[in-house]
């Protein structure tokens, strides 16, 4: 559990731990709208959208999450972030995102539309890249 003026996050996609450390706060895009969550931050769990999250380390580091939807729970100074995928944009360019969306929104187009559920979810996360590594940039 948080001291009381930090946050412990995990960030969990379906197959690992991507991130989880000590933060100041968090911001994720949700249906509503984007959240800011600070210590002493009231329970609450809420649905995410195709996004970046960022967290702000202790030490003031930001690190940027691609997610591709999901779930957010804040309880008890504990932020658990869980989506299908998930992954730290480090090292992703605005350019490699860009052509990874190029790509996606090529495959959904030449899909079959009654089977598409795929290249949508590709499309969904080649989108959420793209916006993290934009707020990277």
């Amino acid at each position: 559990m948080a001291d009381g003026a930090n946050l412990h996050v995990e960030v969990v996609s379906a197959d690992r731990v991507v991130w989880s450390g000590e933060s100041t706060n968090v911001v994720a895009r949700t249906t509503e709208g984007d959240l800011g969550v600070l210590p002493g931050h009231s329970p609450l769990l809420a649905l995410l959208v195709p996004s970046a999250c960022e967290i702000v380390t202790t030490t003031g580091e930001r690190e940027v999450v691609a997610v591709d939807g999901g779930f957010i729970s804040v309880a008890d100074g504990r932020v658990s972030i869980l989506s299908e995928f998930a992954s730290i944009t480090s090292g992703l360019t605005v350019a490699d995102a860009q052509r990874q969306v190029a790509e996606a929104e090529q495959m959904l187009e030449d899909t079959d539309p009654d089977n598409d559920d795929q290249a949508r979810k590709m499309l969904a996360r080649a989108q959420a890249q793209l916006k993290a590594a934009e707020k990277v940039a």
